[in-house]
């Protein structure tokens, strides 16, 4: 396929050959009436008044034990629906009082599964010393630990940049025949490690694994020349990547090319990720429509026009689907140097195709209006979304009061 209207020219495409780059990213509501407990904590109890109406309804009648029981699994059943909600929408102190709540019921019984969700909560939550205090409150009641539930229990610590601790977690690990550590528990470590820059931890968990008789996977691998891409450890990350060619077990795979081609691209080291996209190629690893909008995304951030059109027209030729991250970056592409013409126009083709727009395309069309000075399309774009009842978060803020900077605004800037 010759391309002459842009910088590259590729060969007759087909999907097993790819482009030849170096040529040339609520809260529950609540109910207005209270669930009011007896003082033993043991079943719901209703109020005077309602007992009153209960009682003339039913004279004097004793209520059969088995309605009782019916009732009571029925209240579990809610307060235990509200406890999902909470994990959900990631209301830690609120999931934590419905917990605690339930666990004073004599007839439920917390299971492994909730204790794992509860942990992995509080570890995103930033609360690692409350997963650790529930951890232990889990084994005085006696429910026996899991290598499941440690492995969470890790990732918790990890999450939160408490590497120490969850390497004595790991530790105790090894004593229990129970709840010996598998690969899925070095590599929440490993990347741990290689987030932290600790590469000489990362050795001393390989020599663990050895240890365990325990091989590494394409994740840890990934991982692994991911870390040293970002640490600027070429040699390591060829060394790496020489040993996933001939491994059985940790062949590299599209996921692997999609993060080095996005921390290259990233980067704006144009130039390596074009060299690692031919190293995946050549290995026989096709790249997917999530490999090229990274390539796109890369090259319209350096304003290498030529390129990202070529990609995009190759997109097309193949039949590889535009997504929303798609559009996305283009609209990024064009309101970085503020060109709303352009920008306006891939937002059109986007609702014609019905695309899903989210909140990244209205934070990059109000970021670009900024800068093309398009003020009152600022405030366009804001109500639009609104009508869309697209979800407000910081990114969204942010760039109205990017907007609002850009303007001169200050009121504004203050009133977000």
């Amino acid at each position: 396929m010759a391309m002459a209207s842009f910088s590259l020219s590729f060969p007759h495409p087909t999907k097993s050959n790819p482009i030849p780059l170096s040529n040339n990213n609520n809260k529950i509501p609540q109910s207005n009436s209270k669930l009011k407990v007896s003082k033993k904590g043991q079943f719901p109890t209703l109020s005077v008044k309602e007992t009153s109406n209960f009682s003339n309804q039913t004279g004097n009648k004793k209520i059969p034990i088995k309605n009782m029981v019916r009732k009571n699994e029925v209240w579990v059943n809610t307060v235990t629906e509200a406890l999902s909600d909470c994990i959900d929408n990631k209301e830690w102190l609120q999931a934590l009082e419905v917990f605690e709540m339930l666990r004073k019921q004599p007839f439920y019984e917390p299971g492994e599964e909730t204790y794992k969700k509860l942990l992995v909560l509080l570890g995103k939550s930033g609360q690692p010393e409350r997963a650790h205090q529930l951890f232990d409150k889990m084994i005085e009641e006696g429910l026996e630990p899991t290598k499941d539930l440690y492995t969470a229990l890790i990732d918790t610590y990890c999450r939160n940049n408490a590497i120490t601790e969850a390497f004595s977690v790991l530790e105790q690990m090894k004593t229990l025949p129970l709840c010996q550590p598998d690969v899925y528990t070095f590599n929440i470590l490993i990347k741990a490690c290689i987030d932290d820059c600790r590469f000489d931890l990362v050795d001393l968990l390989y020599e663990q694994m050895d240890e365990c008789s325990i091989t590494p996977n394409t994740f840890t691998q990934t991982f692994v020349l991911s870390g040293y891409g970002k640490a600027g450890r070429y040699e390591q990350m060829e060394k790496v990547f020489s040993g996933m060619l001939v491994s059985t077990t940790c062949m590299p795979d599209v996921r692997t090319m999609n993060t080095i081609l996005s921390l290259f691209g990233k980067k704006g080291q144009i130039e390596l990720m074009e060299k690692w996209y031919e190293k995946f190629c050549n290995f026989g690893i096709e790249p997917e429509t999530h490999t090229f909008n990274i390539l796109i995304s890369a090259y319209g951030k350096k304003r290498m026009y030529g390129k990202m059109f070529s990609v995009m027209g190759y997109m097309r030729k193949l039949a590889f689907p535009w997504t929303t991250p798609t559009y996305n970056n283009i609209i990024d592409v064009f309101a970085e140097v503020g060109d709303a013409e352009k920008m306006e126009y891939t937002f059109d083709r986007m609702r014609a195709e019905e695309m899903k727009i989210d909140n990244r395309t209205f934070c990059c069309l109000i970021r670009g209006y900024a800068n093309a000075g398009l003020f009152h399309k600022v405030q366009s774009s804001v109500q639009l979304a609104a009508k869309l009842e697209i979800p407000e978060n910081s990114l969204f803020y942010n760039a109205v009061i990017y907007a609002s900077a850009k303007a001169g605004d200050l009121m504004e800037m203050d009133r977000v």
